[in-house]
């Protein structure tokens, strides 16, 4: 395999991640887990503190296997029944019994969470107290980078942030295009991609959770119903909208099923890969070419997003969403021009949709960002191509690197506004 392809399967493998849960709270019960793993007595006291973007996107999210919403519980229960070897799967094996000794700590009051302010985007620290022992756990950059662990004040583990690779940087010093991208998508070896193909498994699974139970605000199931009513037609389209909302529904509802998350999101890796695996399938598309399509949707999501923090007031499944649209170009028979095209469509449709915290309603973006997929793919298949217009430039490169400096320079102030709304 040559050497950029070889760089582009290790940025897959280190941000294509299975995860449990909002991968924000998940970040601090990690950060607990980790603490209670460093002492021998039951926790007694655990004070977090956390970045605004952390905080904004625990505020209104249920966590896995709970029943309940926020950091204190994610905290809470993650030092009392998480396991740290889990990662982003921490949550995975907790009972009921360690739920209810997570609330009865938190009732006594000896759990609190704190806004605090910090260079970086991803920022969680715990302290953890049990018995005589006081350890301390610093995650910065990543959701489950540690930069620093102490115990009584004596530093067991430390990396310097400068040393650290946070998620935002994942492409720097790698030759990386969406020209590159589909390359590889299209000529490496099967063998050397079909590990994407567990992000089918691991997403399809949660969509039909999310169509067979009742999830934050059943946007899937709605839809279903409403196909079987006869107020919205069966249809390809309506399908993957269907499906791929269901599935961000059963997330952010706290379904004890994983995603396969996508750059840190949970979600942004549901709207990489649902549109693609039901383009497939109605397009009859071997497993190797399934394949090559969710490099494209996963690969060219996250060169995109490298572009800008990864937590933000902007919705990244925009341009999650335009990486799809640019892979089921693909999968329908398209080229790779007009596989730019796709992508092209889809940030001047919803390139201004706002985050403002994780919770039931993102099932609602995931199903506009959706939707603007397959509309940017139908359009691109007829050689139509949104450009100069507005943010969006003449070529797709340009247009990434526009939406970049929009988030990155532009939206700052919004965040803030978002976050100070969100907390009165």
């Amino acid at each position: 395999m040559k050497q950029q392809w070889q760089q582009y399967k290790a940025i897959i493998n280190a941000v294509v991640k299975p995860a449990l849960g909002c991968t924000e709270p998940i970040a601090a019960a990690y950060a607990a887990a980790v603490a209670a793993d460093m002492v021998t007595t039951t926790p007694e006291k655990i004070i977090v503190h956390v970045s605004d973007n952390l905080y904004k996107n625990s505020m209104g999210v249920f966590v896995p296997g709970t029943g309940k919403i926020g950091l204190p519980i994610a905290a809470s229960v993650g030092a009392i029944g998480g396991d740290p070897l889990a990662q982003l799967e921490v949550l995975a094996a907790i009972t009921q019994d360690q739920v209810n000794k997570a609330q009865a700590l938190i009732d006594s009051g000896n759990v609190s969470v704190n806004r605090i302010n910090s260079d970086e985007f991803i920022y969680c620290h715990v302290e953890l107290h049990a018995g005589s022992d006081v350890v301390k756990v610093e995650i910065s950059g990543g959701h489950t980078q540690i930069i620093k662990k102490t115990l009584n004040d004596n530093v067991l583990f430390e990396q310097q942030k400068s040393a650290a690779t946070p998620t935002g940087s994942i492409c720097d010093g790698v030759d990386i295009s969406i020209e590159g991208i589909y390359d590889f998508a299209m000529h490496a070896d099967f063998d050397d991609i079909k590990f994407i193909l567990a992000a089918s498994d691991l997403n399809c699974k949660l969509s039909d959770e999310g169509l067979l139970h009742e999830y934050g605000l059943q946007v899937g199931r709605t839809i279903e119903k409403s196909i079987k009513n006869g107020f919205m037609s069966q249809d390809l389209a309506n399908n993957i909208i269907m499906r791929t909302a269901s599935a961000s529904d059963a997330r952010m509802g706290g379904a004890t099923l994983p995603a396969m998350s996508n750059f840190g999101s949970g979600n942004q890796g549901i709207a990489a890969t649902l549109p693609v695996v039901l383009m497939a399938e109605h397009c009859k598309s071997t497993e190797e070419e399934l394949a090559r399509g969710l490099i494209l949707s996963h690969l060219g999501a996250i060169y995109i997003k490298s572009y800008y923090p990864p937590l933000s007031a902007f919705c990244g499944n925009t341009v999650t969403s335009a990486a799809a649209s640019m892979a089921m170009v693909y999968l329908a028979g398209g080229n790779y021009e007009q596989s730019c095209y796709a992508i092209q469509n889809v940030l001047c449709d919803c390139t201004g949709m706002v985050c403002d915290g994780a919770k039931s309603t993102c099932a609602m973006k995931v199903k506009t960002s959706t939707s603007s997929a397959i509309n940017g793919a139908m359009l691109a298949m007829n050689s139509t191509e949104a450009h100069d217009q507005g943010i969006v430039a003449h070529n797709v490169e340009k247009s990434i690197r526009n939406v970049g400096q929009l988030v990155t320079n532009g939206m700052g102030s919004t965040d803030a506004m978002i976050i100070d709304i969100m907390s009165a």
